[in-house]
């Protein structure tokens, strides 16, 4: 099975987060910021900062771990960006 990474992105004001799941995360973040999508979600709100990332063994995994994370409060994300990018 594929290996598989969850992500979240913001906006330059971090005002808007968006949870996202993929198997190659360096091409995905590239999709987001060339707007490769024109009509997403991420490209309708400019969300180009990557803040958060984990990745898993298996895909399988990494969808798991999304429907838990989106399932989450707007506190809960970001508490979870600030425990390892406090910065952001």
């Amino acid at each position: 099975m594929k290996a598989g990474f969850i992500y979240i992105m913001t906006n330059k004001k971090n005002t808007t987060l968006y949870t996202g799941v993929t198997s190659n995360l360096p091409n995905r973040i590239q999709e987001h910021k060339e707007k490769f999508h024109e009509l997403s979600f991420t490209a309708k709100y400019n969300l180009e900062k990557l803040v958060y990332w984990e990745s898993f063994q298996e895909i399988g995994d990494a969808i798991f771990r999304e429907k838990q994370i989106k399932a989450g409060s707007r506190q809960k994300k970001l508490n979870l960006i600030n425990s390892i990018n406090p910065e952001w």
